[in-house]
């Protein structure tokens, strides 16, 4: 089965690649406009896009959205978790900005909707969460974003010390991504 993703970006693409074997996944043609996430939930964020490649291609497409969500913030970032920092904010100043604001051992949560979108235009979501807490100290090299600081529950480590696939049994892309793959084969 060959799907769509909406995103051209290269890591993940390559994380869909690994958390959906057996599927093809092209990366958004360069000609395709993508919208701005203006969604106030995950789940619309990941439909606007893939409604919007959908649309464009004619094919069947599939996006995510994701983001961290800290108690002690009262759930924030959330949807804006790419923007916390402000527009164009790097991965390094939103994870300096979370670990100014929320305290060590205090509980996050990683949330993922994932949005299916057929070429007739009917629409599947699929979610996984992870639960974990802020870690003292930032740890790790691998993954991206707010990885190094988020400690999985029943971890020792944050994600960004997992390798892939430690990572992907847990996390809450691999979580939703497994659900999709779940549904395509039924």
């Amino acid at each position: 089965m060959r799907l769509l993703l909406a995103t051209r970006n290269a890591h993940k693409v390559r994380e869909f690649q690994r958390l959906l074997p057996g599927l093809e996944l092209d990366p958004l043609p360069d000609d395709v406009v993508t919208p701005p996430e203006t969604g106030t939930t995950y789940a619309d964020n990941a439909l606007i896009k893939a409604r919007a490649a959908a649309a464009a291609t004619g094919r069947a497409a599939i996006a995510d959205d994701s983001g961290v969500e800290a108690e002690a913030l009262g759930g924030r970032p959330g949807v804006r978790s790419a923007r916390f920092a402000g527009a164009g904010a790097s991965d390094g100043e939103n994870l300096a900005k979370l670990r100014r604001e929320a305290p060590p051992g205090s509980r996050l949560e990683y949330v993922c909707a994932i949005a299916h979108v057929a070429p007739g235009g009917e629409e599947t979501l699929f979610y996984g969460r992870c639960p974990g807490t802020m870690a003292a100290e930032g740890a790790g090299t691998r993954g991206f974003g707010y990885d190094p600081v988020f400690v999985p529950a029943g971890e020792r480590r944050t994600m960004a010390e997992l390798d892939d696939d430690e990572k992907d049994a847990i996390s809450h892309r691999g979580l939703a991504a497994r659900a999709l793959l779940e549904w395509l084969r039924a």
